[in-house]
C-alpha cells in the first residue's frame, strides 16, 4: 500500500513554482475552472500559489471568502492575531509582538504552523497572502510534508517510527514577563489525523529549548529532516511572494529568508496569515 501511494505521489510531481501557480480573478467567487485547478494542485502537493489578476489590494474579507470556498471556517485565534483572527505579519518594533520572529525582519527557520498547539487546536491548513513585499529578501521556502515523510521512510523506516512516538518532540513553555501563558507541550512529529485519516506533521527546526526524545533513532531522524531541509532538493520550492499573490496549503513545511524594508521608498512587507483547524476540503 505504501509503495503504491509513494509511486502515485511522486509521479509527475511539479518541478517549478510556476507549476503551482493559479491565476484567479475574484477571491469572493472563484470560477469552477479556478477552483478545480487549485484543488488539483493541492491534491498533488498539499499547496499552491495563487495570483490575483487584478492589481488592486485585497482586504481580509476576501481572504475569509477564499478560505470558505475550500471548507476553511475554523480560524485559530492565536495570541498575536488581529480581532478577526487573521494575523497582519509586518515588522513591529514594540509591544507584545516584538518578541515573536514573524513580526521581525529576521529569518524564520523551517516549521509547520501551530507546532506548539495542543491536539485540539491542530493547524491543518493556512493562507499566507502578500499585501506588499519588502525592498529586499523575504523569500518563502515550501516543502510538502508528505515528501519529507517519504524521504525519511526511504532513508530508514525506523526514523518514522521514532518520530511517531508521543514524546518525540517537546516544546518549552511560553513565558511572558514571568507568567506562563502556555505550558510545555510534548507530541509526535508525524501522526495520523483522527479527523481526516491523513498524515499530519508537527515540526520546528528551531533549536532553542526544543527537547528531542533522548534516544539515537530520534536524534538521527531529527538530523535527517534537518539535512533534507537544508539540501538542494528539487522538492523544495523557493518563491518570493509578490503583492496579490498568496499560498494556500494543508500546513506544509515552510520557512522565510530575512528581509529589508524601505519605508521611505514605500516598500514595507505586509502579509496576512490565516490559520485553520480545518483541512482543505476534497483533498
Amino acid at each position: 500500500a505504501y509503495r503504491a501511494w509513494r509511486e502515485a505521489k511522486l509521479a509527475e510531481y511539479p518541478e517549478t513554482t510556476g507549476e503551482l501557480l493559479v491565476e484567479i480573478q475574484d477571491g469572493n467567487q472563484l470560477t469552477e475552472a479556478e477552483h478545480q485547478a487549485m484543488l488539483e494542485r493541492i491534491r498533488k502537493t498539499n499547496m499552491l500559489v495563487y495570483q490575483f489578476t487584478d492589481s488592486a489590494p485585497v482586504d481580509k474579507a476576501v481572504i475569509h471568502a477564499l478560505g470558505r470556498q475550500f471548507g476553511l471556517t475554523q480560524l485559530d485565534s492565536n495570541l498575536c492575531a488581529d480581532e478577526d483572527s487573521i494575523s497582519s505579519l509586518q515588522v513591529i518594533p514594540e509591544g507584545r509582538k516584538q518578541g515573536y520572529i514573524p513580526y521581525s525582519n529576521r529569518r524564520i527557520s523551517w516549521h509547520t504552523d501551530g507546532y506548539y498547539n495542543d491536539v485540539a487546536q491542530r493547524i491543518r491548513a493556512m493562507v499566507l497572502h502578500c499585501v506588499s513585499d519588502a525592498a529586499q529578501g523575504g523569500d518563502n521556502l515550501l516543502l510538502d510534508h508528505e515528501i519529507c515523510y517519504i524521504h525519511l521512510r526511504d532513508t530508514n523506516p525506523d526514523y518514522v517510527y521514532a518520530l511517531m512516538q508521543p514524546r518525540a518532540m517537546t516544546i518549552p513553555p511560553n513565558i511572558e514577563n514571568g507568567r506562563e501563558i502556555r505550558a510545555a507541550l510534548s507530541g509526535p512529529v508525524f501522526s495520523i489525523d483522527p479527523n481526516t485519516d491523513r498524515l499530519h506533521m508537527r515540526y520546528t527546526a528551531r533549536t532553542r529549548s526544543i527537547e528531542w526524545h533522548d534516544d539515537p533513532q530520534t536524534r538521527e531522524a531529527s538530523q535527517c529532516i534537518s539535512d533534507f531541509l537544508e539540501s538542494d532538493s528539487p522538492y523544495v520550492f523557493r518563491h518570493r511572494l509578490a503583492p496579490g499573490q498568496g499560498v494556500l496549503c494543508n500546513n506544509v513545511l515552510h520557512a522565510r529568508t530575512a528581509f529589508e524594508d524601505d519605508a521611505a521608498g514605500g516598500k514595507t512587507r505586509l502579509l496576512y496569515r490565516a490559520r485553520y483547524y480545518d483541512r482543505i476540503s476534497d483533498t
